[in-house]
């Protein structure tokens, strides 16, 4: 983010493909949710991840399905972790850097790395995980496979440099 402000104003093109994509937003929602649902039900299990959870009375539309490395099990930071799942071609991503890191914020109000350890370390270990409603069953066994692969086996030098 360079600079701060809104604009909410939507085109009439983005207002007719929003309202369409209304139409579908209960069955894009159900097939998010399935996702998620493989997703934790495989990961719980994986050495070094530990899957969100959600709180039984929330009913979760799953934008994105980061997961939280646990460090203190690794020998590979995120960017090794992040770098061994896309040569699995796995399309991770990391997600909401913390606000203060962002240029706009450290330029006009000064803050610096370190000063919000709590948001510094969260974001050091969550990576988001391919989640999208077209995703087919297989693409979802792919990235299940890859995450066991990577996680369950020691995280070796030739796993935490694939990609490099």
């Amino acid at each position: 983010m360079v600079s701060l402000g809104f604009n909410y104003r939507l085109t009439d093109i983005a207002c007719a493909l929003g309202l369409n994509q209304l139409e579908k937003l209960e069955a894009n929602l159900a097939r998010r949710r399935e996702i998620a649902a493989r997703y934790t039900a495989a990961f719980r299990s994986v050495p070094r991840v530990i899957p969100p959870s959600v709180r039984s009375n929330v009913n979760h539309a799953w934008h994105l399905y980061p997961i939280r490395l646990d460090l203190s099990k690794l020998s590979a930071d995120r960017g090794q972790i992040f770098r061994a799942l896309r040569g699995e071609n796995i399309g991770v991503n990391v997600h909401y850097i913390p606000v203060h890191l962002h240029s706009y914020y450290r330029e006009r109000f000064g803050y610096k790395g370190g000063e919000y350890p709590v948001a510094e370390d969260a974001y050091e270990r969550l990576i988001s995980l391919p989640m999208f409603h077209g995703m087919s069953d297989q693409d979802v066994e792919d990235v299940i496979a890859a995450v066991h692969k990577i996680f369950s086996a020691p995280i070796t030098d030739e796993i935490a440099t694939a990609g490099d």
